[in-house]
This record gives C-alpha cells, sequence and structure tokens, in this order.
C-alpha cells in the first residue's frame, strides 16, 4: 500500500529512520554520555544527577552484577517506581550486557511470581517498600541476587530525614526479612572496585522484556530488541523536532515523567527519548499526590509532557495548576488510553498547549502512531503512523478493507517485537502471513493517513491507561470458595475510562460483595480490582456453554455493589 499519510508529515520529519547509526542502545546512552557529562540527567524530590554521574554510577552497578557470575543476556528485573536508581539500574543492566525485565512495583505475589518465573530472572532490583512481596516469592524463582534501595539513597543527608519519615512516619515499608539482599549504595560502593567489561551488542540481543496480556489473559513478556527500542527513540526524536523548532528557544529539553517508567510509554518517550537529546526527566514518584505534584511542576518551566488522559484530567482539576508557567511548554503527548475532547479542550485552554494524541502498544516498544507534534489543536484521531511504520487495516481474512472500512490494525516496523517471549505459538497468533502485528485493535484510515479507533476486538478492559484482561481477574474470582462461576467486564467509567465489573453466581448464599472485593484486592494490583460486582442466578451462555461477556457488557446498567 502506498504510504498516503506522508503528506501529513510536518516539514523536517522524514519518512523513514536509520536504526543502523547504532549498534546497540547503549552506544546511544554512551554517546549521550559524552555529549552531554555536566548536564542534568534526572531530577527526583529536588536531588539532581548528571548525565556523568549517571555514567559512573550505572558503570560501578554494570561491573557489580557481572561480578556476580550473571552471563550476557541473563534476565535482571527492576521493581522500582519512579526514583533516581531506577535508571540507573537500567542503565547499568544494559550497559553489562543483560536484559531488563521492568516490573510494576504494586504487583501482588501471584504477580511477581509469574513474571519473575515466566522471564526466568536471576536479580532483582528493588525498593525496600516493596520487599514484602518479594520475600513472599522469592524461594519459587530463580532469583539469586536482591539488590535492595530506599527512597533517600542517593539524596544525601536529606536521605537520612526521607528514610526516617517513609519508613517510621508514613510506614511505607512493610516488615520484610531477605537476610542476603545487598543495599543499593554498598552494591555501587563494591562496583566502583571493579571493571566493568564491555560486551558485544548488536541490535538482535534483547534490551526488555515488557510484560503485557498480549491478546489473551496470560501475562506475556514482549521481547524487545536493542534495534526495536532504538528505532522507537528515533522515530519519537524525529517526530517531536518540529515542536521543539518553535519559538521560544529551550537550551535544553524539560521532560515531566510522572508515568511510571516500568511502563513501556514513559521508558520511551521520556527516558531514552531525553537520553537522545541531552534532555533531563524531571520524576515524579507518586503522580497521585495531585497537590504535591504541582508544587513539584511549579520549581520549573518544562517543554514536554507525556501523560494519560486521566492524569491531565486530575492535574486541570488540581487548585494551582492553572496559575503555574506553561511558556516553554512545547508538546503534550497523550497515551496508553483514549484522550476525551473536552479534556483536550481544557488543557488547552489552560496551557497553552494542544494535546497530541497516539497510540501504540507494549508489543510496538510503543509508538505506532501520533498526531503531529506541532499541532494546534485536537484531533480527536491517533494520528498517522510514525517514521518507517507501516499500518494496514485488515478484515478477519486478512485481506485489506477498502480507506474508511473499519477493520483490525496491523503494524510493521522496525519498532515491532521479536515476539513473545518463550511463547512461539502466541506470538503466531499475533502475525499475518506477510509479517504484520495484529494489534488486536479496529481502527478506520481516513483518506488522509489519519487513523481513528472504533472498537477492541478483545475483551481487553483498559483502566486509567493500563491493560486489564478478563480472564486474570475471573481466574482470580473462580478460586474463591464462595463463587461459582463469574465474568468480568468493562464499563463506562467518568474518570479513568472504563472499569472492572464482575458478575458473580454463588456457590456459597451466603457470599456479599465486600467478601468478593477484599479477596480481589490480596490476589490483584489496585486498577485490577473490580469496582462493580453483580450477584446473578445464572450467566448468559453459548450453547457450549461459553459465557457471553458481550451480552453482559451491552446490557443496561443495573444497580451494582461498588467498591469503596
Amino acid at each position: 500500500m502506498e504510504r498516503i499519510w506522508l503528506k501529513q508529515y510536518p516539514a523536517g520529519v522524514p519518512a523513514d529512520i536509520d536504526v543502523s547509526i547504532y549498534p546497540s542502545l547503549v552506544e546511544l546512552l554512551e554517546e549521550s554520555f559524552r555529549t552531554f557529562a555536566d548536564r542534568k540527567a534526572f531530577i527526583c524530590m529536588d536531588k539532581a544527577i548528571t548525565y556523568r554521574e549517571l555514567d559512573e554510577m550505572s558503570v560501578a552497578l554494570g561491573a557489580y552484577l557481572q561480578g556476580k557470575g550473571l552471563q550476557k543476556g541473563a534476565r535482571v528485573a527492576v521493581m522500582m517506581p519512579n526514583v533516581l536508581q531506577n535508571p540507573i539500574a537500567t542503565t547499568a543492566i544494559l550497559r553489562a550486557g543483560f536484559t531488563v525485565v521492568n516490573v510494576n512495583p504494586l504487583y501482588t505475589p501471584r504477580e511477581l511470581e509469574h513474571q519473575l518465573r515466566d522471564s526466568g530472572a536471576e536479580a532483582i532490583i528493588i525498593l525496600e517498600n516493596f520487599a514484602a512481596t518479594l520475600e513472599k516469592v522469592l524461594p519459587k524463582t530463580d532469583i539469586k541476587h536482591v539488590i535492595m534501595g530506599s527512597m533517600g539513597d542517593l539524596l544525601g543527608f536529606k536521605g537520612v530525614i526521607v528514610n526516617f519519615v517513609v519508613r517510621r512516619i508514613k510506614k511505607m515499608v512493610p516488615a520484610f526479612s531477605i537476610p542476603a539482599a545487598v543495599a543499593f549504595n554498598d552494591a555501587l560502593a563494591a562496583g566502583r572496585r571493579q571493571t566493568l567489561a564491555k560486551p558485544k551488542l548488536n541490535g538482535d540481543d534483547v534490551a526488555f522484556l515488557q510484560y503485557t496480556g498480549g491478546t489473551t489473559g496470560v501475562s506475556k513478556g514482549a521481547t524487545l530488541l536493542h534495534r526495536n527500542i532504538l528505532a522507537n527513540v528515533l522515530q519519537n526524536d524525529a517526530w517531536l523536532q518540529p515542536a521543539l523548532r518553535k519559538p521560544p528557544h529551550v537550551d535544553q529539553l524539560f521532560i515531566v515523567c510522572a508515568l511510571p517508567l516500568y511502563h513501556i510509554f514513559a521508558l520511551t518517550a521520556c527516558f531514552l527519548l531525553a537520553m537522545r537529546a541531552g534532555g533531563v526527566n524531571l520524576l515524579i514518584p507518586n503522580p497521585r499526590d495531585m497537590a504535591g505534584f504541582v508544587k513539584e511542576l511549579a520549581k520549573y518551566q518544562v517543554n514536554s509532557f507525556p501523560a494519560v488522559n486521566t492524569l491531565y484530567n486530575g492535574l486541570l482539576h488540581t487548585p494551582g495548576f492553572d496559575k503555574l508557567d506553561f511558556s516553554k511548554l512545547k508538546t503534550c503527548f497523550g497515551g496508553g488510553m483514549a484522550v476525551q475532547k473536552p479534556v483536550a479542550d481544557k488543557w488547552l485552554a489552560v496551557t497553552g498547549c494542544a494535546l497530541s494524541e497516539g497510540y501504540g502498544l507494549s508489543e510496538t516498544s510503543p509508538t505506532l502512531t501520533c498526531n503531529p507534534a506541532d499541532t494546534d489543536r485536537f484531533s480527536g484521531s491517533i494520528g498517522v503512523p510514525v517514521p518507517s511504520t507501516w499500518i494496514s487495516i485488515r478484515d478477519d481474512d486478512n485481506n485489506e478493507v477498502p480507506l474508511g472500512q473499519p477493520g483490525e490494525i496491523c503494524a510493521k516496523g522496525p519498532q515491532v517485537m521479536a515476539g513473545y517471549w518463550n511463547r512461539p505459538e502466541e506470538t503466531a497468533k499475533v502475525t499475518t502471513p506477510d509479517g504484520y502485528f495484529r494489534t488486536g485493535d479496529i481502527g478506520v484510515m481516513a483518506e488522509d493517513g489519519f487513523i481513528k479507533i472504533v472498537d477492541r476486538k478483545k475483551d481487553m478492559i483498559l483502566v486509567s491507561g493500563f491493560n486489564v484482561y478478563p480472564n486474570e481477574v475471573e481466574e482470580v474470582l473462580a478460586s474463591h470458595p464462595g463463587v461459582l462461576e463469574c465474568a468480568v467486564v468493562g464499563v463506562p467509567d467518568a474518570k479513568s475510562t472504563e472499569a472492572v465489573k464482575a458478575f458473580i453466581v454463588k456457590r456459597d448464599p451466603n457470599l456479599t460483595a465486600q467478601d468478593v472485593l477484599k479477596f480481589a484486592h490480596e490476589q490483584l494490583t489496585g486498577y485490577k480490582v473490580p469496582k462493580y460486582v453483580e450477584f446473578r442466578a445464572e450467566l448468559p451462555k453459548t450453547n457450549v456453554g461459553k459465557i457471553l461477556r458481550r451480552e453482559l457488557r451491552d446490557e443496561p446498567p443495573k444497580a451494582a455493589a461498588a467498591a469503596s
């Protein structure tokens, strides 16, 4: 198919990018360390580290990990929020020749065990706040080395106070016992006495295992090679340039990183994009503290603000946000979930910067499409394919549909994953005979190349930009002794796009919604827990007994017990 969308590209954005300019991500990082040594790289809780310091600390930590006998390609998990140790750990793992396994710090023991076992991770770098979860599953995994950080590790004397408040006042560190764990600062100190052996890496080495539900409920590792991530960094960098060229001039790109770094959106659009551009990331460890978030923003003049709809909306309703200085805000990328027009309109009115919506998946590193970065209006579409990306809208028989007709969005490009980790059958299910990746989303391409999403082929539920797979939630609920059978669907929610609703047939007549919710909270990360529970005498089924989720989803809403 002719790339009709190229006509929509702003001046200066190339049709294709050249991934071969760097053998691996490590060369990109090391080029930045040389070029921008004295610039700030990350700021967190008023503490900044420079490119030089990130260079030195990642070499030390990488040498420490190599000293533990890990072989090239070994998987090392990172279970941290947006704190300074996170980019140090990620950079160290890559430079040592290992693979980063990004882990959501809020995972329950069940979710963590699955990811560690599935990835075969041999080491983990974790914040002590989440160590109690790790302790419960450690014996069932291949983890041999635990490096334990604390909130105050890199904050100097202030860190002593921060750790006291976190541990003693706010009681944010549940009791745990992992005797073999090594303190993050001790690992750095030991690594400084060792030498990092620079591994031979190329574009086909695995850089990240990024876990996702894919098109089914089992969490699978999207195998992202060095060249996949490199491609998306270069694609995003090229796409951003027209916005950065607009006046006023900016000496150093300043990115707000409130999205979690373990999520592919922040990893590429904040962390690695800034590295490529010599920019600085403002790390926000807890974006839910909106008042604190606004206080942080007041200290800086920000240029780029990638986020999800719920975060934009939350800030707009936080006192003081409309008083901030947005004179140097040049680009705001919305992704992870649909950006709502009322939010986009209000954001433009308050900040003077239009929201540019994009689209992608963990499997695609993530960006596939985006609206022009220098746009002055919200389009309501997911934009056009970024450089070197081909999008084909297809029917169930893999035929391309005419422009203006709905079909499954299928993608090809250098950012598309190598496959699901150790799951060739699952990879085959999402790959067309001519090598396109099936996204599972239904879209329409207009004659100008702009694409709109109209539906999702899969039953996935989208809660504030996070994927929730009904199979996983149903499996957990079905294991409750009081549940006979259950079905889980997404229902519209003004705050989070969708909310999880569970329909349950009781085995125990005394079972309450509160019982169900308490059980779910013990087994599932917060955003996966049902917001609504409705009890039924029976569930709609096909003639072969398959529960009809769509029928439940399409019913008019009824009264249901809501989660507290």
